[in-house]
């Protein structure tokens, strides 16, 4: 009989390819570690990437599952192409046409109004989007012909640049007209027209993709929608650890999982770590209160022997257990 191995904890980065949802990503894991002989594991994602998106989707194993809502709330980093010309009631390349637009904006004019859109801002979400209204999904009430009207909600554009043209922020624009805003027909502007414009968005959580992109197509004096969506960051995760879907495939026929398994604390990237002795760990699995932690007010993640004890938050020195995690301390 062959030998079962022990249920992993950690984090394992899938690069998902388009078409496939993010539970069913989590599916796929689920079997391709019961095919490659592990334990019963807990498995969850972090963060949902629609199925016409691909790139970074961090699934969580084991007591990493424990940390998976913080990934919600992380900031994420997409690439993503605007197509001008045609608005879809989906904002994407799923919808049908509801607008359209002869006007192709000049490349420096796009570069100009990004500026407009980085920091906190409003937004309309998608009307097919997840959100509930009155209890159902945006998109359920979209779908059976119900007229939806979404709600704006703030977010914050962390950073926003057309592709290839370095990390720094989108450059302010020398061709602004009274109001502030860029103007695509002034004369000193290059003529060179942009079919599509391919962007990186740094996005704080709740932000859409399609909505963005759908508001800087109005912004340009145009109309367009999303061909192309791919995070190639989520969080501390970067899609240079990401494995595909291939890849998966082989660690349910033997590969090794752990080349590819990060540690629980890679979600944790940023927090301070703080090395406990095993009195001071065993506290902390009970839930008692540490004091006198010479640490700012904020989360530090705490373990003993090298082992996962708790992530904690720190208040003027005394630090509350928020997540335990359930390691066997080698150091007992």
């Amino acid at each position: 009989m062959d030998r079962t191995l022990p249920a992993p904890n950690g984090w394992l980065i899938l690069d998902k390819p388009r078409g496939l949802g993010s539970t069913q990503a989590v599916g796929a894991v689920k079997r391709n570690l019961r095919a490659g002989g592990y334990a019963k594991t807990k498995v969850g994602h972090g963060g949902t990437l629609d199925p016409l998106a691909e790139g970074v989707l961090p699934i969580a194993l084991g007591e990493a599952t424990k940390l998976a809502g913080r990934m919600l709330d992380a900031s994420k980093t997409y690439q993503f192409t605007i197509q001008f010309g045609e608005e879809t009631d989906t904002l994407d390349t799923e919808g049908e046409v509801i607008g359209r637009s002869d006007h192709r904006p000049p490349l420096a004019a796009v570069a100009a109004v990004l500026t407009h859109f980085i920091g906190d801002i409003e937004q309309v979400p998608p009307t097919y989007s997840a959100l509930k209204i009155d209890g159902q999904r945006a998109y359920d009430r979209a779908r059976a012909g119900e007229e939806v009207t979404m709600k704006s909600r703030a977010v914050t554009i962390h950073s926003l640049t057309i592709a290839g043209g370095g990390e720094r922020e989108a450059p302010e624009s020398t061709f602004a007209t009274s109001a502030g805003r860029p103007d695509p027909y002034d004369p000193g502007m290059p003529l060179e027209l942009a079919d599509s414009v391919t962007l990186v968005a740094n996005v704080s959580k709740g932000t859409y993709i399609r909505s963005l992109a759908r508001d800087i197509a109005h912004a340009l004096g145009t109309v367009g929608h999303v061909t192309y969506l791919r995070r190639v960051k989520a969080g501390p995760f970067h899609e240079s650890t990401a494995i595909s879907l291939d890849l998966l495939n082989k660690i349910g026929k033997g590969a090794a999982l752990e080349d590819h398994l990060l540690p629980l604390e890679a979600g944790l990237d940023g927090i301070p770590a703080h090395d406990l002795d095993l009195e001071s760990a065993q506290a902390v699995r009970q839930g008692r209160v540490l004091f006198g932690m010479p640490y700012p007010d904020g989360p530090i993640f705490v373990r003993h022997g090298g082992m996962p004890v708790a992530l904690m938050e720190v208040s003027q020195g005394a630090a509350k257990v928020v997540r335990g995690f359930n390691f066997p301390d080698a150091a007992e």
